[in-house]
């Protein structure tokens, strides 16, 4: 191998970014490879929000325990207690060494996705404020951009505060998306070299940050470079095997490769081998044909173990023709337009199957568990009347105040969207019983006035609420379904990525099926069982893992090659 650095990290989303900032600041050698085009990830497309329980950001009353009990009251199986608790105690270390890394971290108010669990929060999700892409120079054009979901006509940028403003058409909601507007347009000389805002929110403020001090400090992206092959030599890992355009090459790693290429969303056989219900991986809303599981296989082919593959962490999706190209769709996560006022979700049988309001991946194992019951669900139906079409986006159908029906595409009709003028009209056209489909409106409206769901207290908690319209009385979740015409569109069961992966131990080390460390193989974020299991405890229940056992397997790597002790940040 005429290459060979200290560390080989394999991905550049959160968990592969902090294992090589971390690395760096410990006076290793490391090259980053990633396989797409762009760095950042799946993560730089996402909301960028971290699960840091304890993060102790601000002064509160947080603590190890409290988190612990929040999570034991929630777990559904059996995961690595060390591990977990490994989450629990570094967690906070790993977001106290981003800001002294100049990563500027902060708390950020967001309730436990079981707002009604025994020491639930809303203060463990940390994030980062908005980043100014030209801080990274000439490597602002490869940064991996949002999804349109998150951008406004495919162009502005939107924070979290923004998104919601715009989104539920908050009090002021017009003079923000004028601000945005006007702060695009008068950016001269970023327009001078593309249509990218300059303005990184969310996932992208949080991989910028990070980014600009991996670039300050030397350490390499290279791109179009996936993970082919594990090179083991006297039992240990010992570098990798790439390919770049047809050319395959080796690299050496002398103390360590961490595997942070994501999960397997986008493998169909793999999904087909470990889901319960294997779902398209054009469902997905994760980047195309990224996250295909190549890392995870390479550690299988040399006896890794793998854990807790059979989830997903589930996100709702519906496709939608893509306006700027021919013959192409694209997918659009559903997360919060499920669960808006003046709407209910129901199974090919017409009937309603879980709280619509919950967290996304709630929502989806709602969705699985129906389908294993009724055998009438993935896809499901979202059915709405006119006052939430007027209000709410659906996936890439805008609201009627900016997408009037007159300029919704005439092939998305009866494919895409369905309308008519009665519900009985709409059961026949979606060929969903209309007795059953009559019946589960009616109930609907019923509750709209009391303001309580007695089959699934839809509203009744404090993270249902924060996505519903506190216009709305007196549950801000339950509007009546009754102003025509009315509208559906099929819900399918889509994904941020995969839940299980190779079986890592409290150390990040990948274990193999006798549960030992493979030498110099570490993996973290989605390439690796999460420490949960099947359970995504609040915002940011991906993304602080991931980050946290990349900053872990750094620590480790560091302290075997002799570069430090201890697990604190000097």
């Amino acid at each position: 191998m005429n290459e060979s650095y200290d560390v080989v990290v394999v991905g550049s989303g959160a968990a592969g970014a902090v294992a090589a900032l971390r690395a760096a600041d410990l006076d290793l050698s490391v090259l980053i490879v990633e396989k797409a085009v762009k760095y950042g990830g799946t993560s730089a497309t996402s909301g960028g929000v971290m699960w840091i329980p304890n993060n102790q950001l601000t002064p509160n009353d947080d603590s190890r325990e409290k988190a612990l009990t929040y999570i034991d009251s929630l777990l559904r199986g059996p995961v690595q207690r060390d591990r977990l608790e490994a989450f629990i105690d570094q967690g906070p270390e790993m977001t106290r060494y981003l800001q002294k890394a100049g990563v500027p971290v902060m708390q950020a108010q967001w309730p436990d996705y079981f707002a009604a669990s025994p020491q639930a929060r809303a203060d463990r999700s940390v994030l980062c404020d908005t980043f100014d892409g030209r801080e990274l120079g000439d490597n602002f054009v490869f940064m991996r951009e949002q999804f349109n979901r998150f951008k406004p006509f495919g162009r502005y940028a939107m924070d979290i505060g923004q998104f919601f403003s715009i989104s539920t058409q908050s009090p002021g909601w017009l003079m923000t998306f004028v601000k945005m507007f006007f702060t695009y347009w008068t950016d001269i000389g970023t327009r001078l070299i593309g249509k990218r805002d300059r303005r990184f929110p969310q996932g992208a403020a949080l991989m910028g940050n990070i980014f600009k001090q991996l670039f300050d400090r030397g350490v390499e992206v290279r791109l179009d470079t996936p993970l082919t092959e594990l090179v083991v030599t006297d039992g240990k890992v010992a570098g990798v095997k790439v390919s770049n355009f047809g050319r395959e090459y080796e690299i050496a790693a002398k103390h360590g490769v961490v595997l942070a290429a994501g999960g397997f969303e986008w493998n169909q056989e793999l999904r087909n081998k470990f889901f319960p219900v294997a779902g398209s991986i054009r469902y997905s809303s994760t980047p195309e044909h990224c996250n295909e599981g190549d890392a995870l296989v390479a550690g299988m082919n040399i006896g890794a173990a793998t854990e807790h593959t059979h989830g997903g962490w589930w996100m709702p999706t519906m496709r939608w023709p893509m306006a700027s190209a021919a013959n192409f769709e694209e997918t659009w996560q559903t997360a919060f337009d499920v669960g808006r006022p003046s709407s209910v979700c129901v199974n090919r049988n017409g009937v309603r199957f879980v709280d619509e309001a919950c967290s996304y991946d709630e929502f989806g194992l709602g969705m699985l568990e129906d389908q294993r019951k009724s055998g009438a669900n993935t896809p499901c139906w979202l059915v709405f009347d006119t006052t939430f079409r007027k209000k709410w986006t659906v996936g890439g159908l805008m609201p009627s105040i900016i997408m009037p029906d007159a300029l919704v595409p005439k092939d998305c009709w009866d494919h895409y969207v369905f309308k008519a003028d009665t519900i009985e009209k709409l059961a026949h056209k979606i060929k969903v019983p209309v007795d059953a489909l009559k019946q589960t409106v009616t109930n609907m409206n019923d509750y709209a006035k009391t303001g309580e769901d007695p089959e699934f207290g839809r509203g009744s908690n404090a993270y249902d609420q924060m996505f519903g319209d506190p216009t709305v009385t007196p549950n801000p979740c339950l509007g009546p379904i009754e102003k025509a015409p009315f509208y559906a569109v099929p819900i399918n069961l889509g994904d941020l990525g995969t839940k299980g992966g190779l079986k890592a131990n409290a150390n990040a080390q990948v274990l193999d099926e006798n549960n030992n460390p493979i030498p110099g193989l570490y993996a973290a974020g989605n390439n690796a069982g999460s420490p949960f299991g099947n359970l995504y405890p609040g915002a940011g229940g991906t993304i602080g893992p991931a980050a946290t056992f990349g900053f872990v397997a750094a620590n480790d790597i560091a302290e075997r090659a002799g570069k430090r002790a201890g697990q604190s940040q000097e």
